[in-house]
């Protein structure tokens, strides 16, 4: 997207590839703040405000169509003052004006359009437009010629109506308690995932399907806690017919980010860190449940995938991959027969196209998306190929990468990864996590303060809900696969700091943005468990987590489930993640407290603990847990049924 020779506008001076890619548009864009709204208020313009992301597909469509086209340029340099926002460095702003697209068109998605005076108060809200109107869609030159004489003709009444969003979305959303326990929260979740279940090709609903990996945790957990097969049945067809799809990458591995059919085959080709780290959680957490090895394996494929091709030389990963090169979605992922007979050769060639539908007559305009869908794992014959087809591959244009470094999805990761460490017994996994959170403690951390994004050596200055709530998710996964007293104190500092920045101690829940960020026009506070797992739903299992392990933040945890029982009670299915949370509370689990004889004791108790679920070390004997018979003395606790003391190590 970038035209050298042009002379570029101040995205050029950015770090987030998605301005970057916008920095020669003939469009003048401006990055976010006090000089574009400044701008708009000297010239009585208003702000034409486009919120995206770098592996956007659409997005890169409606820049194709409009953003790179005189006419539209024009119109837009002439009428607004143009800003351009990357949804992942500024989730707030998107949260915001997302919200805003929701109350006024009933739907939302990226890329975001909308239109604000100089304050950021918003009056029209949309997605993507065509340059010129089709299909009863309207074009996005005869909206901003509409927003342009209402601008100067009928002001009053666009402000009233931006007065009236504003009132909507800034509503306290005050909900009264609910009357509804967990218990019945997981049970109607459940029971709503039974009513949506496709039992032909696994996933819930109608196509687009998206992977969703927290809705099939909630399935898995709830399993053994509710005794209903249903449950299980639900998530393992799910995770195996996602497995067999072309939603799984089978040359290169790794998931895209949602399939637009009803059987997993075809995927918008875009692949996130979120996704892929979501599921290895889910498939690990599937293998723990049932130890069937094609979890296992599924698992292992997409952490080499990160590993390959999302992780930087420091030990962060990357965000996302694009679906389109060369212009053309999907291009990079295709294969005819010839080609792969080329590469492998006829006999193998056929072995190979046979075994994964690559077909003459193609299954993704006119070339074939490989996919076991309908057909038997292949036999470890041709395991041997793949590596060749994935060499001949990376020879194509190679997929624009997002190489920014999120906090909130490298926790993810790191978590994803901590897991799948204990659960496989992979230390190069655990290597990998802890590589990872240096990464972050170094460059995203500083003062007990956590932010958003790192790129080209530059962090943002700011931090949100997510980036701490994740963050001490991934610190605590850490703490349960190594024991290090440090990660636990870590994690407990910076939950206090979230509810001190964060926490509404009027009306209970977490702000996405902290006492002292940028005054919005509106300050969101999430809980849908969305494409990702809300900050709040997050912070529910963190305090739960603490709270079972210090016997801290009870307060805050109990007004923290007060505030999102009556919400999740209106929409479990859309609260997966805070019911998850909840019975992680109530079924935690083993907790192991040991009492060391002398500090000498503790790397022996370490060694000894690891991998055999919570444990905490203390100092030294206290009242509640005195030292039996002098010696080192462990404690064990499981779901509210505790063993007598003893001297001996866990089994």
């Amino acid at each position: 997207m970038t035209n050298p020779g042009e002379t570029p506008n101040e995205l050029i001076n950015e770090t987030s590839p998605y301005l970057l890619q916008h920095a020669y548009n003939p469009v003048e864009w401006r990055p976010w703040g006090r000089g574009a709204f400044g701008k708009a208020k000297a010239e009585d313009k208003p702000v034409f405000l486009s919120v995206g992301y770098s592996t956007c597909h659409w997005c890169h469509v409606m820049a194709r169509e409009s953003f790179e086209d005189a006419e539209v340029a024009e119109i837009l340099n002439r009428n607004f003052v143009p800003v351009k926002v990357d949804r992942e460095e500024r989730p707030d702003i998107d949260a915001v004006y997302m919200s805003v697209c929701m109350a006024l068109t009933g739907s939302g998605g990226w890329p975001l359009t909308v239109v604000t005076d100089h304050a950021g108060k918003p009056f029209f809200a949309g997605t993507y437009f065509p340059k010129n109107g089709r299909y009863g869609m309207p074009g996005l030159v005869d909206i901003l010629d509409a927003v342009s004489e209402k601008w100067l003709n009928d002001r009053a009444g666009l402000l009233e109506s931006g007065e009236k969003i504003l009132t909507h979305i800034n509503a306290r959303g005050v909900m009264a308690a609910a009357d509804i326990s967990p218990e019945r929260l997981i049970l109607k979740g459940a029971a709503y995932f039974k009513s949506v279940y496709d039992r032909r090709y696994g996933g819930f609903g109608k196509a687009p399907k998206f992977p969703s990996p927290h809705n099939l945790l909630f399935l898995l957990e709830a399993y053994p806690v509710l005794k209903d097969p249903a449950c299980l049945e639900m998530a393992e067809k799910t995770l195996l017919a996602m497995a067999k799809g072309g939603i799984f990458d089978h040359i290169g591995f790794g998931f895209s980010r949602y399939s637009t059919d009803e059987k997993w085959l075809a995927p918008h080709f875009e692949k996130m860190l979120y996704d892929n780290a979501l599921l290895i959680t889910a498939y690990t957490a599937a293998f723990a449940v049932t130890e069937n090895p094609v979890y296992k394996t599924v698992a292992e494929k997409t952490a080499l995938y990160v590993e390959r091709e999302m992780t930087s030389p420091g030990g962060g990963f990357y965000s996302a991959q694009d679906a389109d090169s060369d212009g053309v979605e999907g291009k990079y992922y295709l294969l005819s027969p010839g080609e792969v007979s080329s590469v492998l050769g006829e006999a193998d060639g056929h072995k190979f196209c046979a075994a994964y539908d690559i077909t003459e007559a193609g299954n993704f305009g006119g070339k074939s998306i490989p996919n076991l869908i309908g057909r038997p794992e292949p036999d470890g014959g041709l395991a041997p190929l793949l590596p060749k087809l994935y060499e001949y591959r990376k020879k194509r244009t190679a997929l624009r990468t997002d190489d920014k470094i999120l906090t909130a999805w490298n926790s993810l990761m790191i978590a994803a990864l901590a897991d799948a460490s204990e659960v496989f017994g992979n230390a190069g996994y655990l290597e990998s996590a802890v590589k990872a959170a240096r990464f972050l403690e170094t460059n995203l951390c500083e003062n007990g303060r956590v932010f958003t994004s790192f790129r080209a050596g530059r962090r943002t200055d700011t931090g949100f809900l997510d980036d701490y709530a994740y963050y001490i998710h991934a610190l605590l996964k850490l703490y349960r696969r190594t024991l290090e007293a440090d990660l636990l104190n870590r994690a407990a500092a910076l939950a206090q700091r979230a509810v001190e920045e964060f926490f509404d101690h009027e009306d209970g829940g977490f702000y996405l943005t902290g006492a002292g960020g940028e005054v919005l026009a509106a300050r969101p506070k999430e809980t849908y468990d969305g494409a990702l797992p809300s900050g709040n739903s997050v912070m529910t299992l963190d305090l739960a987590v603490l709270n079972f392990l210090t016997g801290g933040f009870g307060d805050i945890l109990d007004r923290q489930i007060r505030f999102m029982l009556p919400r999740a009670a209106e929409a479990p299915a859309g609260h997966t993640f805070f019911l998850y949370a909840m019975l992680k509370k109530d079924f935690p689990g083993r907790k192991t407290t040991a009492v060391p004889a002398g500090p000498s004791e503790r790397p022996r108790i370490e060694a000894a603990l690891r991998g055999k679920g919570w444990a905490v070390i203390l100092e030294g004997e206290t009242a509640e847990y005195p030292l039996k018979d002098g010696e080192t003395t462990y404690y064990v606790c499981e779901n509210g049924v505790c063993l007598p003391p003893s001297n001996e190590v866990p089994a």
